[in-house]
């Protein structure tokens, strides 16, 4: 069958490599040695002191060598975990896996990664060494096109692992020094003129300054934090004085730490004349902020630092610590973000542990993130939920933090329990069943029995079983939360559980109990007027009936679901009651309908990155290519599908109701084109981009168009095409638009699907805008 061969072949992807933000100098033996021994072993671990340079110098070999790699270079970095037994899970998001799977989360990434040929780059594995050096193992082990490349204070002690220590850039020797011109041999010393250039854009090098050049990055052992700290101090002192200060820091500091090796020693220099020269208030932010994991916005600078800070002071912290180098400032979209870096983090939460403040500090932070939880179930049901899967992904590694804060403590396991179930929806969104379920069952084993929290944690971690194909685990955990909800008079809860065992049926195929139990799930919701649980319910019932051959009442379930939430701006649900339409109408042989309810799922889905979905509905416009004799269509969209599928660790084969159709229609398609066509279409299909892939689907031809969307003349569109595309840019929805001009609904939606793949487009607001700019 094709869907056992899917996992063997592979889709381009261009890595997700960062970008280097400043200029890199140097490194050019180490490159060429680590470049050498990664085409000899297939693990190279790069080690070596804080602040060398490692993670640097990895990506920069990495960026050189992927294109040698079908699947290029990826990265996954561990600097921000704290427990290793997490590690798989931090490769499933950085890798963009994605989407439920069964076994664990290991067996996930190396059935992904099986037949890939690529590298893999493990950063700041030191913290997490055993953890590390097991998943390393097994993707070496099991991957056989994989190769890693490391970074770590200590190797790995992995088999066939070869080692490059990452020595300090090259330095003068002091007791022979060179002629004061020749200072620019030396790749520190030209490291050091790359940032002052950088900090003091006007600096000159006078016949003088060599010596001193040479001088100051020696002292800095030609370690590259250290240099790019000491390179800020420009803005306020000469060359001269800049080597005084560090002659006497040094001095100073050997007479205290004499055990201390001498590179350590100039790094730790630098950092306690950076803290020392920072005012008291940017000293206490600097200390605060160091609980943060990953990067932070000001929002939650200002409340996890502004304990006896104002807010106007932390603000005036954090400018003057990136002016300082301290913080680095990035930029996302709109937001500004700052990250401090590994050293300077672990040196502000020695002053936060020496100050008493840690635990009072984690616990605001942890605070923090349970309210951005709050805020997000609050306002998931509604028109910002593109931003808030932004904003979660973001700060995944903060939310990481304060669940693992909370979560081993009877005190605080509530909270924690909490935090991780409002987060349903972007675990789900994100692919990251594992590692929800990972955390519900770590606050769940610390929580009292009698919890209030605890029907609520229960039912979340039996739908993530569910999703995961684990039904054996869920059904006990559905048992014990209909328990609670009942002993503490939950009719919330009451309802939740009783929907998802009708999901739990649904699943298995068994369509009637599955019926009973979604419908007295909605007709509690409904009485409680919770939208979340009506749209859940509207969905599910409606696909229910649907497929039971109620096609009528399916479909109208579906249709107050679609009109409820996109009164509400919803993405999500909409989407899936879309798709879920879609199948209703392919069951009773409306393929028009069927075609554009998928469509438009489709592009919803794209905004939120919703793969799991998208494989869904792909597999559906599979299904109805067929039915349109299409087939060469179909079978490339059965690839696509496939790709995703296995991108998401799923497969048609985990959803009973689902796969009979999928099995019916591909089948269909196979002797319609004969098994040589049939492959040749597939295997282009899974072979395209995912952005190709979705283009393709929705019939965007991008690659082929020679004329740009605002070159287009109004007479591309049809009188009523034009017609409605002035009602769309009106923000009318398409009910709207059908009663207006007294025509079918999906008539319009028809029209609407035309006019867009006319255009080119994907929104109806890119319609919006391209009648503005012919109006213009």
């Amino acid at each position: 069958m094709v869907s056992s061969a899917r996992s063997a072949r592979v889709r381009e992807s261009a890595g997700n490599l960062p970008v280097d933000v400043t200029s890199f100098v140097g490194r050019r033996h180490e490159i060429t040695r680590t470049k050498r021994l990664l085409a000899e072993s297939r693990l190279v671990t790069l080690t070596g002191h804080g602040g060398v340079g490692k993670t640097r110098l990895a990506l920069r070999v990495a960026s050189g060598m992927r294109r040698i790699f079908r699947d290029k270079a990826w990265c996954v970095s561990l600097e921000e975990l704290r427990d290793g037994t997490l590690i798989a899970e931090a490769a499933i998001e950085q890798l963009s896996l994605g989407g439920p799977s069964s076994g664990t989360d290991v067996d996930a990434v190396v059935e992904h990664l099986k037949h890939r040929e690529m590298l893999l780059v493990v950063d700041n594995c030191e913290h997490v060494i055993e953890d590390a050096a097991l998943f390393v193992d097994s993707v070496l082990r099991w991957c056989p096109g994989v190769r890693v490349l490391a970074t770590s204070r200590q190797s790995l002690g992995v088999a066939g692992e070869a080692t490059v220590v990452v020595p300090p850039l090259q330095i003068p020797d002091l007791d022979d020094p060179p002629p004061p011109e020749s200072y620019e041999q030396f790749s520190s010393v030209r490291l050091f003129l790359d940032r002052a250039r950088a900090t003091v854009p006007d600096f000159e090098v006078t016949e003088e300054d060599g010596a001193v050049l040479m001088r100051l990055c020696a002292r800095l052992d030609g370690n590259p934090l250290a240099i790019e700290l000491a390179a800020v101090r420009l803005r306020s002192l000469s060359l001269h004085q800049l080597e005084e200060r560090l002659v006497e820091r040094y001095q100073l500091l050997s007479e205290g730490r004499r055990g201390a090796p001498t590179r350590q020693q100039s790094l730790r220099a630098l950092i306690d004349w950076s803290y020392e020269l920072c005012s008291e208030q940017d000293r206490v932010a600097w200390a605060r902020v160091s609980v943060f994991a990953g990067s932070f916005g000001l929002a939650a600078a200002e409340h996890v630092a502004s304990d006896g800070l104002s807010r106007v002071d932390v603000l005036g912290a954090m400018h003057s610590l990136v002016d300082q180098s301290v913080l680095v400032r990035e930029q996302e979209g709109d937001e500004v973000r700052f990250r401090l870096l590994h050293a300077l983090r672990d040196y502000g939460q020695e002053r936060l542990d020496a100050a008493g403040e840690r635990q009072r500090v984690l616990g605001r932070h942890r605070d923090w993130y349970a309210e951005v939880a709050e805020r997000f179930a609050a306002e998931w049901l509604g028109p910002d939920q593109v931003s808030w899967v932004r904003e979660l992904r973001l700060d995944l590694d903060n939310v990481r933090l304060a669940l693992d804060t909370a979560a081993h403590r009877e005190e605080t396991a509530p909270q924690a329990l909490r935090l991780a179930a409002r987060l349903t929806p972007f675990w789900g969104i994100r692919g990251l069943n594992g590692e929800a379920r990972h955390w519900l069952e770590t606050a769940l084993a610390h929580v009292p029995a009698d919890s209030p929290e605890r029907s609520e944690g229960l039912r979340a971690n039996a739908w993530f079983a569910l999703v995961q194909g684990d039904a054996a685990t869920a059904e006990p955990l559905l048992a014990e939360a209909a328990d609670l909800a009942a002993e503490h008079d939950d009719e919330f809860e009451v309802a939740y559980v009783t929907q998802i065992r009708g999901m739990a049926a649904f699943f298995h195929n068994d369509l009637g109990e599955a019926e009973r139990l979604l419908t007295d799930a909605l007709a509690r919701f409904q009485d409680l007027a919770a939208p979340h649980g009506e749209w859940f319910g509207s969905f599910a019932l409606g696909l229910v009936k649907g497929v039971r051959g109620d096609h009528d009442g399916g479909i109208a379930l579906l249709r107050e679901c679609i009109e409820a939430t996109t009164g509400r701006g919803e993405l999500f649900w909409r989407s899936t009651a879309l798709w879920a339409s879609a199948h209703i109408e392919i069951l009773r042989g409306a393929s028009a309908r069927a075609e554009t309810a998928a469509k438009e799922a489709l592009r919803l889905q794209r905004r939120l990155d919703n793969r799991l979905s998208s494989a869904f509905t792909m597999d559906i416009l599979a299904w109805i290519a067929h039915g349109l004799g299409r087939d060469e269509r179909a079978a490339r969209l059965f690839g696509a599908a496939s790709a995703v599928w296995d991108a998401v660790r799923a497969a048609p084969e985990f959803y009973a109701s689902f796969r009979h159709a999928h099995d019916e229609h591909e089948r269909g398609t196979r002797q319609a084109l004969g098994d040589r066509a049939f492959r040749e279409a597939y295997d282009r299909g899974y072979q395209m981009s995912s952005e190709a892939a979705v283009d393709y689907a929705l019939e965007l031809k991008r690659a082929t168009r020679s004329v740009a969307p605002d070159e287009l003349s109004a007479t591309t569109l049809t009188k009523r095409e034009r017609e409605i595309a002035e009602l769309v840019a009106q923000g009318r929805t398409n009910k709207e638009i059908a009663e207006s001009l007294v025509i079918a609904q999906r008539t319009v939606e028809g029209h609407v699907q035309h006019i867009l793949t006319k255009l080119d487009f994907s929104s109806r607001a890119q319609i919006a805008g391209w009648l503005a700019g012919r109006r213009a």
